[in-house]
């Protein structure tokens, strides 16, 4: 399937910095996903009874939604690339997408929302992890 993101990047006009253009679609992608899961998820943990108890969720739910959507405005950048930093976002986003998938499974059996952010939480932290492996 042929997404907005895939057709931009076919779109360039120059190279991609050798990156495999499939994994790097496929890590805007999930770090779009992930960061508008994240916000929901945080939304969601400030509408239940015991919100006290979800601050923690919360707050690495909104710090992950927040790195999440740099990663993707990063990767979507091609010109100039600068190898360095791309590694760093990547790695970034990968440790707090973790640190989010583990806060919110530990609220997951009693809340909904915080299964399905950790759920992809875990997506958009293989797929940064994938497209790191690529990048040697």
């Amino acid at each position: 399937m042929t997404t907005t993101v895939r057709s931009m990047l076919n779109s360039y006009p120059t190279g991609l910095g050798g990156f495999d253009r499939d994994a790097l679609a496929a890590c805007i992608e999930a770090c779009v996903e992930c960061s508008q899961t994240c916000t929901a998820c945080a939304d969601a943990c400030l509408a239940e009874d015991m919100v006290a108890d979800l601050t923690t969720c919360i707050r690495t739910d909104l710090d992950c939604a927040d790195v999440c959507a740099a990663t993707a405005a990063v990767l979507s950048r091609r010109t100039g690339y600068d190898a360095t930093v791309t590694r760093a976002v990547l790695q970034a986003c990968a440790a707090i997408c973790k640190a989010c998938a583990d806060e919110c499974d530990s609220h997951a059996e009693a809340h909904e929302h915080c299964r399905l952010c950790a759920e992809a939480c875990r997506r958009c932290e293989q797929a940064c992890n994938n497209l790191l492996a690529g990048l040697g």
